[in-house]
């Protein structure tokens, strides 16, 4: 079977996009870990069906796959691309769409070519834990912005061997489900510089939104750090997190940043 695609990428996160707006195409895990290979396919960091609306005032449905095949609940960088890559195929009103993900509803709007994402609710959030490995000890904070994430503060992050790092706390007993690993290092113009090992990818990606978001939230709550916050992430962009404040309470949360088509094509399955 011929499958039509679009590869994006959100500040260097890369997808494969394939419209299936009549519901039409199912994929196996396999075949999605295939589509994602650097080698054998297309290659990306995961893979992102547009299917039709499932909830009441909803324009669509994000269904979004990791490169290892494994369905995941969100992603905030293809979250932007998803917004993207639905305008151009006529969902929405032309500068806003609104969605369900597995992590649940999302709305986001469009404005020159960068994306603002309302993100879905933080929860589940530990602050100034205390981690051992093989490796390290490791302070950190803990919270699902979407999926799970371990957020660790680094004087020098991009000294850190992030592979074997980030693994060695991704599988840690402490996180039955697995995690995300980001290490952040907050710069003297308060720009947050952030190295993200990403479950499902199993490596470094180049960004990770629901990663920047629980980075710009732990600093908030621990370091001060003022709203909005801009993060970089390591494929050279800086996103922008905001969100309310209550106490220790979290809401309203948007992630903007850019999303980018790279290429069209084709790919038989």
């Amino acid at each position: 079977m011929q499958i039509a695609f679009t590869k994006m990428h959100g500040a260097g996160n890369d997808f494969v996009m394939i419209e299936n707006l009549d519901g039409s195409i199912e994929l196996t895990s396999e075949q999605v870990a295939r589509m994602c290979d650097r080698r054998f396919g297309i290659g990306s960091d995961g893979l992102i069906l547009l299917n039709p609306p499932q909830t009441e005032g909803t324009d669509a449905t994000m269904v979004y796959y990791n490169a290892d095949g494994g369905r995941v609940d969100m992603c905030g960088n293809g979250a932007r691309c998803f917004t993207s890559f639905a305008l151009q195929n006529g969902v929405g009103n032309g500068e806003s769409v609104s969605f369900s993900t597995d992590a649940g509803p999302m709305k986001a709007t469009a404005s020159n070519g960068v994306f603002t994402i309302n993100m879905t609710p933080v929860h589940s959030i530990e602050l100034n834990q205390e981690l051992h490995t093989d490796r390290s000890t490791y302070q950190y904070d803990f919270m699902n912005t979407g999926v799970e994430h371990v957020v660790v503060f680094s004087d020098n992050v991009d000294g850190i061997d992030i592979v074997p790092e980030g693994s060695a706390i991704r599988y840690h007993p402490s996180f039955p489900k697995g995690t995300n690993a980001n290490f952040a290092e907050i710069q003297a113009d308060g720009i947050i510089k952030v190295r993200t090992y990403e479950r499902g990818v199993e490596d470094e990606t180049l960004a990770c939104g629901t990663g920047v978001t629980a980075v710009a939230i732990s600093a908030n709550l621990t370091k001060g750090q003022p709203t909005p916050v801009s993060v970089q992430v390591r494929g050279g962009d800086t996103l922008t997190v905001d969100f309310q404040r209550d106490g220790d309470s979290i809401s309203h949360i948007t992630l903007t940043g850019p999303a980018k088509v790279v290429y069209e094509g084709t790919i038989e399955i």
